[in-house]
């Protein structure tokens, strides 16, 4: 459990004060049948991941991957067999949250695992006192994976998700796009299609320019979030960073 610990701190870099989980509590979820997993190479720990029980199935709460092994699919492995443990319990739904600034993730969730958006959370654990959530907002996007699903399936098989901005369509809209400049532009939402575009490195973003952060982090939430809260759903996520959200579509519930 310490372990687990060391990995999870290598990657958020939390106030030793204020550590993202206890070994004591890691204990609990274990011996009560959660969902606790570590990955191990040459006898250390490199990836870890914890999900517990919840009203939709499964909801994976924290994951994290050691630098040292970024890059070479620890954390699709992972998720792979967190979808083999549920469906072995006779579950068939798992959710979680995660930044929908950070490009990487969003391509990840979306793209390569398949998961859909189903809620924008302004602000959802309020301040963070990690290095790589302090000092702006939390925004998450609840995601469901529906593991008997089409794209679960297809992602298991290795077949991503793939969306592109031409596929989206002549007629689509640009909700949000990035200025010559680099700051938010807030365009159209009034078409079947909408895409809304976010920064290539909100990470490094952050670190070089926090108030250009911010202002992306309030452009999105008030594009994709005002969408989402609209009712309507996010299709996909390409490689190159944009959100495809088809307005014909209703998000399931």
């Amino acid at each position: 459990m310490l372990e687990a610990r060391r990995v999870l701190d290598q990657v958020w870099r939390p106030d030793p004060a204020n550590p993202l989980i206890t070994p004591e509590l890691l204990r609990v979820f274990a011996h009560s049948g959660s969902y606790v997993v570590g990955i191990h190479r040459d006898g250390r720990m490199v990836g870890f991941c914890l999900g517990f029980l919840a009203a939709a199935g499964l909801h994976s709460h924290i994951a994290g991957v050691d630098d040292s092994v970024r890059g070479r699919n620890i954390g699709f492995a992972v998720k792979l067999h967190q979808r083999a443990w549920a469906l072995a319990r006779g579950i068939t739904t798992v959710t979680w949250t995660f930044d929908p600034l950070v490009s990487r993730n969003a391509y990840f969730n979306l793209a390569k695992l398949g998961a859909a958006p189903s809620e924008y959370l302004a602000d959802f654990y309020g301040a963070m006192q990690d290095e790589v959530n302090a000092g702006t907002e939390s925004d998450r996007l609840l995601v469901r994976w529906e593991l008997a699903g089409e794209h679960a399936v297809g992602s298991a098989a290795g077949t991503p998700r793939s969306v592109t901005v031409d596929s989206a369509g002549a007629h689509a809209v640009v909700g949000l796009d990035a200025k010559p400049d680099g700051r938010p532009a807030v365009g159209r939402r009034d078409g079947d299609t909408v895409l809304v575009r976010i920064p290539a490195e909100i990470e490094t973003l952050r670190r070089t320019d926090p108030s250009l952060a911010r202002a992306w982090r309030y452009a999105l939430r008030e594009v994709l979030g005002g969408l989402m809260a609209e009712g309507h759903t996010v299709t996909g996520f390409t490689r190159d960073g944009w959100y495809v959200i088809d307005k014909r579509q209703e998000r399931q519930a």
